[in-house]
């Protein structure tokens, strides 16, 4: 993959796309803290992975419409909000995930007219995830649909999965997003449901984290498919394939 600029991004914040209200993002970023272990024998530091943070920081501008990025981020949940930066919004493109407490709103005023509010959400629970897209940014069915299958690239790993779901607009009765998985994308290999790869039926406006078992076989690709009575689910899929042991 040749380098790519930052064009085309898109933000996620509890179900809801606020791409159109941000001006930038700051920190992207988490992971393991580094716990000092040097003992008095050695003459160069020696640290282990410590518990596991991450941020994403970001600049939105005021929008007070219905469900736009004033309505959402003046809200200051004291639970938590699942925040998803796409990293462009095509099939197997990067997307950063983060459960969250949403830190602060606060407003800058410029002497030039600008009004912009500075957010912070930082890490509750798992740190931050760099995903893959099993969606397109946002995909939008109106029925039971089989998504198109992402190569993840190395065959199967044996360390499970995390998966991340937004829910943007429904309308009908319910409808369940599940990921499936095959060694050759169905050519030989039929698709299956990963065991522990599906979300929790939805009926709206929703976000959710699921994992499987730490130790478990995914094969090397994965697709996003729905079930259900409906007749208009739009939703965006990320999933973090682990390629060693991962541990919350």
């Amino acid at each position: 993959m040749s380098k790519t600029s930052g064009l085309g991004d898109n933000l996620y914040v509890g179900g809801y796309d606020v791409s159109g209200d941000i001006n930038s993002l700051g920190r992207i970023g988490g992971g393991p803290a580094a716990m000092d272990v040097t003992s008095i024998d050695k003459s160069a530091f020696q640290r282990i992975g410590g518990l596991r943070d991450g941020g994403i920081d970001w600049v939105s501008y005021f929008n007070p419409a219905t469900d736009q990025a004033h309505d959402r981020f003046s809200l200051l949940p004291y639970t938590d909000v699942q925040v998803t930066y796409c990293r462009g919004t095509s099939l197997g493109s990067p997307a950063a995930n983060l459960i969250a407490k949403q830190i602060d709103y606060s407003a800058t005023r410029g002497d030039d007219g600008t009004f912009t509010f500075s957010v912070q959400a930082q890490a509750n629970g798992y740190g931050l995830e760099w995903c893959t897209q099993l969606t397109a940014g946002k995909r939008t069915d109106t029925s039971g649909t089989s998504g198109t299958g992402v190569d993840f690239g190395t065959g199967s790993t044996a360390f499970g999965l995390q998966a991340y779901l937004h829910v943007f607009a429904f309308t009908g009765t319910s409808v369940t997003v599940k990921l499936q998985e095959s060694s050759d994308n169905g050519v030989g290999d039929a698709w299956a449901d990963v065991t522990g790869g599906g979300f929790t039926a939805a009926t709206g406006i929703t976000t959710q984290r699921i994992a499987t078992a730490s130790g478990q076989t995914v094969e090397r690709y994965l697709r996003a498919t729905t079930t259900g009575t409906f007749t208009n689910a739009v939703f965006a899929v990320s999933v973090c394939r682990n390629d060693t042991s991962t541990s919350f």
